[in-house]
Formats: structure tokens, sequence, C-alpha cells
């Protein structure tokens, strides 16, 4: 998960052909940045300064680069062997996980904050007011959260000043006012545990009522059932909802036209997942409150292969969506009543990620002196990697792309902000920015001041931009932090990433891989040494890996680690052609871009091909064990939660991704055989080290129990850490550290053949200890 937060954005920018000047808009990101770190680091002005995460450091690719300007002052110690101020301590518990954003009737921020000091807990909270300060709205006893789909995602709404909430203990609805008694109200009956689930609601204030997707588990030894259901506002609350669509086996992003006459949504069935095929449906909502005439928008002819996602409504009910019927991207539809659907920007370009949780919004529409004018929208798109922010004019079909310095864009939240005079107000996610990607390739440094106002890994902040002069000065303040580190006490320790692209075992094909030397300021190594590398498989599979600021690669590369994260064949941001790459193909094309990506740094002299060492968490789990068995590139490997007999897994697991390894991998008993590393050990001759959470619904726990008993019984080194109380990814910072600590730990132990600066406990190695 990447941490994000909001920010506030006051936005002034020329843009040609498109008029009015003022435009509101809402919209979450994350960011990173690349740079050429041969090219001088000029300051940069730019247009728009809008949301993210950004890296922290600048030096050349390789080795070598890790030393600062003042040679003289570094230790000379081997690789691995760094002390770095980035602990484990501060990295387990530096950033609040941010779950969304919303603002209420009073033009307010709030938040869902994910806190691993509170053992995971989400809270929804409120900006500070003028002169006032942040607060909880989420009661002690309450955990803003839902397990739809187990990934969650759309636990809460905002309506003028009712919240509406998912809560993770009984996964029941709760209604909270921002005004009066805030004491949360149950709107759902409440069943024999966390047995029914809801996700991604909607108000619908023509009816009083509550629109949202209902999981429901009551029926014991079969399949969840997935709805859109409506909840009434008012009543008792053991009534049952009005189920209003069924009978698919998934449902998501339920919306209501703005003249509450229709309902759009999107479905798709086993054995889909919902990137590779679904459907846009619309219906009517009748007087009595069903959906009547319901209509396949896209992806009814089955000899068009399409994933249609992200319906939204303008001001004036239009309807638009995206999908990757025509070339393989994901771009923006609009539907025209008579089931009319009419590409509006073609372009080979993501503007959409896959749905892995509820509540993706990659764009939306935008107003006009705080007047929707439904026929502007801003919208975020990925080429090769890179987002980019844009605004495109519907009446004139004009496109104008919005400079950014940010190079992972997630989310855009339109709200109903008025504008006054020639200043906007937006909020986005973002996190501290120290270097700025530049249009031609540089890489632009802020100002020493403007470096020391970053004092978090995840901030929210208010931008002041100017819409008619864009040349106007941009001014920004911090509105929230996600904790009190300095980050640029810690920019000299911090590793940037060169997007590097390598070939691959077939012909003429190539990946990516964001690589990261070791830095750290007080050392440097001996003459002649290769730092050990720690390859990283993303887990989804289909994911990718981003280069935001994440600390957890951080701590590697400043104890003299060099890092790299595979976007291997089937990763998302690079078209359906490359996502389809792995379809019937785990476990060998991400299993070979992993060993071509480390091979490819041998070969070029940024690393060691005796310390090569693969982790991934899940799916890149299963990718990294598969690694093990499956070649002999690796010395060592961690699985963190992931899977080794895949046969066992499509049993045990839930409903959401029980058919995804029939893509993956293809159907029937010797395929899921063939591609399971628990089949195939007699090859694996590095030590291996697991991570396990016992609530794991996703990938269940006897994953890594038999692992670890037949690596044991082989008699290579071997270990097992399991956490009480953690589910498919660990929330818990007394975990995260110890985890972090115990892989670095083996990997030095087993590999590295040096002793680390931290004072860490080994945990017990069978076969070793």
């Amino acid at each position: 998960m990447s941490y994000v937060a909001a920010c506030r954005l006051s936005v002034v920018v020329s843009q040609p052909q498109i008029n009015p000047p003022l435009r509101s808009f809402w919209f979450g990101a994350a960011f990173h940045i690349l740079r050429n770190p041969f090219q001088p680091a000029p300051l940069c002005v730019y247009h728009l300064q809008a949301t993210g995460r950004a890296l922290a450091s600048t030096q050349p690719s390789g080795a070598s680069s890790s030393a600062s300007a003042n040679m003289g002052s570094k230790k000379v110690q081997p690789f691995g062997s760094w002390r770095s101020p980035l602990t484990a301590e501060l990295v387990s518990g530096a950033s609040l996980r941010l779950g969304g954003a919303a603002v209420d009737s009073d033009g307010h921020l709030l938040w869902v904050e994910g806190r691993p000091a509170e053992s995971g807990r989400s809270v929804l909270v409120r900006e500070a007011t003028k002169g006032g300060f942040m607060e909880d709205i989420t009661p002690k006893g309450f955990d803003v959260r839902t397990t739809v789909h187990e990934y969650g995602g759309g636990a809460f709404t905002i309506a003028g000043d009712t919240i509406i909430f998912s809560n993770y203990g009984d996964q029941r609805l709760y209604q909270q006012t921002l005004k009066g008694d805030r004491s949360p109200v149950a709107l759902t009956p409440a069943y024999d545990g966390p047995v029914v689930r809801y996700a991604d609601g909607r108000v619908d204030l023509k009816f009083n009522r509550y629109i949202t997707v209902r999981e429901d588990h009551r029926k014991v030894g079969k399949e969840a059932s997935n709805e859109i259901v409506a909840i009434q506002l008012e009543g008792d609350p053991n009534t049952e909802p009005m189920i209003l669509v069924e009978g698919n086996d998934f449902y998501s992003f339920p919306r209501i036209s703005p003249d509450g006459e229709k309902l759009a949504w999107i479905e798709w069935s086993h054995p889909n997942m919902p990137w590779d095929s679904a459907a846009l449906w619309v219906g009517q909502i009748s007087v009595d409150g069903t959906v009547i005439n319901k209509v396949c928008v896209a992806g009814g002819d089955q000899t068009i292969i399409q994933a249609p996602t992200e319906p939204c409504w303008s001001s004036k009910n239009k309807l638009l969506f995206v999908s990757d019927k025509d070339n393989g991207f994901w771009n923006l539809y609009q539907w025209v009543e008579g089931n009319n659907v009419q590409p509006l920007y073609p372009l080979d370009a993501e503007f959409t990620r896959p749905a892995w949780n509820f509540g993706n919004s990659s764009f939306s529409f935008i107003e006009t002196d705080g007047v929707p004018s439904g026929s502007q929208v801003a919208c975020t798109y990925r080429q090769r990697g890179i987002s980019y922010l844009g605004i495109l004019d519907l009446s004139t079909n004009h496109f104008s792309p919005i400079q950014t310095p940010f190079t992972t864009i997630y989310n855009l939240f339109f709200m109903n902000v008025v504008c006054e005079g020639a200043i906007c107000v937006h909020y986005c996610w973002v996190t501290n920015l120290l270097y700025l990607y530049c249009e031609d390739g540089t890489l632009g440094t802020l100002s020493d001041s403007a470096v020391a106002s970053f004092s978090a890994d995840a901030l929210i902040y208010e931008f002041s931009i100017n819409w008619k002069n864009s040349t106007g000065k941009n001014e920004f303040s911090v509105v929230w932090s996600s904790d009190s580190i300095d980050i640029a006490k810690f920019q000299p320790y911090f590793s940037t990433p060169t997007v590097i692209q390598f070939p691959t075992k077939v012909t003429g094909q190539t990946a990516f891989a964001n690589f990261y030397p070791p830095r750290n300021a007080d050392f440097m190594q001996p003459e002649e040494e290769k730092p050990p590398l720690l390859v990283r498989s993303h887990g989804g599979p289909t994911s990718e890996a981003d280069a935001t600021l994440q600390l957890s690669i951080q701590y590697w590369t400043s104890r003299g680690w060099a890092f790299a994260d595979v976007n291997y064949g089937g990763s998302t941001g690079y078209g359906r052609p490359y996502r389809e790459r792995l379809y019937g193909n785990w476990g060998v094309v991400d299993v070979n871009d992993c060993c071509s990506c480390a091979e490819y740094l041998v070969a070029t002299g940024e690393v060691d091909g005796q310390r090569l060492c693969i982790d991934g968490r899940s799916a890149g789990g299963y990718t990294t064990l598969a690694t093990l068995v499956f070649s002999h590139t690796f010395k060592a490997g961690a699985s963190l939660y992931g899977l080794c007999d895949l046969s066992v897994f499509q049993e045990d697991t839930h409903k959401f991704e029980s058919h995804y390894i029939d893509s993956l991998v293809g159907k029937g008993e010797l395929a899921l055989r063939e591609r399971s590393p628990i089949n195939f050990l007699e090859n694996l001759t590095c030590p291996v080290i697991l991570f396990q959470g016992l609530e794991d619904k996703v990938v269940l726990p006897n994953q890594a129990e038999m692992i670890y008993k037949a690596v044991k019984a082989k008699g290579i080194p071997v270990a097992l850490i399991e956490f009480e109380g953690e589910q498919h990814g660990f929330r818990k910072a007394e975990n995260i550290r110890y985890t972090l600590e115990q892989e670095m730990l083996f990997f030095a132990r087993l590999v590295g053949g040096f002793e680390v600066a931290d004072d860490i406990t080994p945990v017990h190695v069978d076969n070793l200890d």
C-alpha cells in the first residue's frame, strides 16, 4: 500500500482553449520522480503543484555513486554493514496510512488514516479549523474499514453533515453526524459475526437511502453472494436491505445520476477478474425505488474483449467511463442514450488502474466559479509507468495537459468547492516533495527553505496556484503530517531510483525495474567491492511497482544494499498486451524477468553476482518461491504471505480470486501442479525465510507451513515467523519492524558475509542454529 495523504490546493492555471479560467476539482495522488543523474538540477517552476510522493536524493546510478560531496569524511566499510539513522522502528511507525478523503458541508477535509501504533486501526479525522486542532471523528471502539473482496476500499461516504461508514469489527454500516451527538448509529442488521459486508456506497437523496455493494457470507459452505442493495437511512436497522441488482458474481461502482433517475454499475463473473472482462450497465430507478429497464452499455458483446470501469455522471447526467476495448489501453468513453458509446480521447495510455480495491477515481468533472459545467474533465493517465494530468473539454474535444512534478498519481476527487475571484480551493493526496521531474528529463530541486518545510513521509498541503497567470507565484502550507519525522534530515541517506529497461529471455522483449543504488552520507565501500542486491517481485500479480518514497526500501539502501523493484511482464501501466504476457505464464514470465533483471545488473557492474537475494509479498511471495525452485540465480529468498501450492490456494482462497489462477496458469490439476513450488523442492538449494499472518483469509497460513516443513526436512536453512492478529499484509508497527529486521539479518547471515550494524537478536533458523 502506498502511504499517501491529501492536500488542499488553490489553483489558477492558464488553460488555452478552455474558458473560463476557474476550475475546482478534488484529487488524491502519490507520485514518484525520475531523473537524468548526469544533468544539472536547476530550480524549476511549474504550472501546477499537484500531489504525491517524491524521491529524495540525487546520484548517478552505480555502487560508487553512494558517496556524497564530502568524500573525505566517509568511513570505509563493506556494503551491508553501514549504520543508518533509518531504523526499523522509525520505518515501521513513520507513516500513517491514508484510506480515502472527502469534504463535509462546511468545506472541511476529512480523511481515513490507518495507525500502526493502534494495531492498524483506521480512524476518520477532520482537518483543523482556523485556530483549532485536527480531531478524530471516529470514536474509540470503531474502525473504519471494510473487507468486501478482502481488500476493501470505499469504506465511508460523506453526504452533507452525515457520514456512513463500515466498521471493521462487525462489518455493519453506521451513520454518524458531524453536528450534535456524534455517536455512531447502526444502519444494518447485526448478524452472528462479520458475515455481511458493505463497500463503495452512495447516498440516494430522492429515496433517503444508501445504495451500496453487499457481500453476504451467511450461507455456510457456499460461496458468498454479491449484490447491489439499498439501505434506508431512517427506520429499523434490523430491516433487511432491498436488493436492487443481483444475479452476477461481482459488482462495483454503483453510481446514481444527479437527477436521481438512473443507476450505473459494473459487474463481472467468474472466471474473470475485473480487469479481464466486465460489463457496464445502466438501469432506470422506478417510482418504487427498484431498478428497471436495464441496458448493457459496454461489455455485452462477447466478441469484443474489454474491461469497462469507473462510471461517472456529470452534473448534466452525462455518463463517462473507462474501457480498453479499442486499443488495449484504458481510455475515456462517453455513453449517449440510445446505447451509443463514443471514444473521447484515444491515447496509448492507461486512464485507470486495476480494481483491487473499491474507490478508484482516475477522472472527475470540474467546476467553473463553483458551478458544475458538465463539460470539463480532469483526468490522470499513465504511459510507460509515468503518470500525467490533464483537462479534457467535452464541448470542443480539446485536451490540455497540465505540467506537474509528479510521476505517480493515483486518484482524482471532485467536490463542490466554491471558487472566488482568481483562487480555487483543491485538495490532493501528497507526500514530501524534494525533487521535481522536469519535462526535458532533468530534475529540479526546491530551495533549502522549501525542503526544510517537508517534515514527514506523508503530508496534507494547501497549494495556491494562479490559473490566469501560469508564471504567478505558487504557495503552499502544511495542513497535516503523518508523523514528526524531519525528512530533510534523512535526505543524505536516500537513494533515488533509475528506471531501467532490460532484455528478457524472450528475444526482442524488454521489461522494467526501478533500481536503487546504495547510499549513505557517512559510509563508502572498499575499492572494487560491489553491493549485494535485493530484487523485489511486486504483489498482485496484476499490479505494478512505482518509485514512490518508501522508507522500507531506503532501510536497505542506506545500509549498503542495492535494490531492484521489478515490473515484470504482467505488470500494469503498460497496456493490456504487456499485462497479458503473464496469462498462462505465471511462474514463468515473472520468474524469468526477475532473473533477467538481476543478471542485467550483474553484467553492467552494478551489483555482486554472488550476493543476489529476492523477496515478495502475496503473489510476489509466490514469484519468490518459484524463482528459487525454477532457477538458480538467487542465493536466498524471503516470502511474505506468499503461496507455494496453487491447488490448495485455489481450493482455500476467497471468492474474489478463486478463479484468478485459471487465467494466470491454466485450468486443470496438471497445470496447477507444474507451477507449484512445493512440488519441486528437489531443485531448491538456497535458504528461505517465511513471514505469515495467522488471520490471513487470502493466502491461508497452511501455505507457509507447507513450505517450511518441506524445506526443513530437506536440510536447507529455513525460518518461519507467524504473527497473531495479522491478516494479508501486516498492519501492526511491532510486526512490521520485526519483519524488516529479521529479513535483513537472515540475508546478512546466510549470504552477505558481513556483520550488520544494528543490534538485532536473530530468530532461530532451522538447519543453521
